[in-house]
């Protein structure tokens, strides 16, 4: 479901990035100014009231999709949970020029950052991709580092997507309501990498939220901040569940695959994990 008109304003689309980051530090998925988010506007936004310094940049790579459209962008190294506080100190906005190389990056003179998110390439690899494939026309991505989602991913059983949805899946009925795509894993890949950002664009294509072993997790949604943070969110109960049985010695069964399936069914749930 596309958001509708009439479409968010600025004010409204920094209101929910800092709900969003708020939302990430409270679930302890953002140590520090770990993790980021960007989100794509695919309609006219103005932005210079609020960020009225401009610089020219080249992009990381060709987003042509992206063409004359906003993207809202954390600063690299801003702490998430203040965002909310203080939405010009923490987030730029990336306004791409035709031909998708370039673009214009507008800026508060209050920012405390020097450059976009160290992520930056995996958030704009990820809007051009969606963006080119299915002409959506706002999308939410979000970066966090989860930890018991991380923890999980450093024990190799589970860096297998499989057995990392039969565990993580099984300990609430609301999961395969909520992720009922599932959670793609990625192998660990050093962050900010081309390789990190090729992977991580494959995985999104097929998941609304991945894995990347041994660091974090990224998500998103056609929706709202709110919708992608919320993925992380059940993402995580389920990883802390599965953590607890692990110390517990593995007592607990979870449901079981016919109890997913009974709920899949109720909820009309079309899902491989069911």
């Amino acid at each position: 479901m596309p958001v509708a008109e009439p479409y968010p304003e600025l004010d409204e689309l920094l209101r929910s990035m800092g709900a969003g980051g708020h939302r990430i530090s409270e679930i302890d998925a953002s140590e520090a100014g770990a993790g980021n988010i960007s989100v794509y506007v695919g309609w006219n936004l103005e932005l210079r009231r609020r960020f009225p310094q401009q610089a020219e940049i080249d992009l990381p790579l060709p987003a042509p999709a992206l063409a004359g459209r906003t993207l809202l962008v954390t600063g690299s190294g801003r702490r998430l949970r203040q965002i909310h506080e203080d939405p010009e100190a923490a987030v730029a906005g990336v306004r791409v020029h035709e031909g998708g190389l370039t673009a214009t990056v507008f800026t508060s003179p209050r920012r405390q950052f020097t450059r976009l998110t160290s992520e930056f390439n995996s958030h704009l690899a990820v809007h051009q991709d969606q963006v080119a494939r299915r002409g959506i026309d706002f999308q939410a991505v979000v970066h966090a580092q989860p930890m018991h989602l991380t923890y999980l991913s450093h024990v190799p059983a589970y860096r297998d997507t499989a057995t990392f949805n039969g565990r993580v899946l099984r300990w609430e009925p609301e999961s395969i309501v909520a992720l009922s795509e599932g959670i793609g894993v990625l192998p660990f890949l050093v962050p900010g990498s081309d390789a990190m950002m090729r992977a991580n664009v494959e995985g999104l294509r097929e998941f609304q939220i991945v894995v990347w072993s041994k660091h974090g997790v990224m998500a998103r949604s056609d929706l709202s901040v709110t919708r992608a943070t919320d993925r992380i969110e059940y993402a995580e109960t389920g990883a802390r569940y599965e953590y607890m049985n692990l110390l517990a010695g593995g007592v607990a069964e979870g449901l079981t695959r016919d109890e997913i399936r009974a709920v899949a069914t109720e909820f009309e749930i079309d899902s491989r994990w069911a």
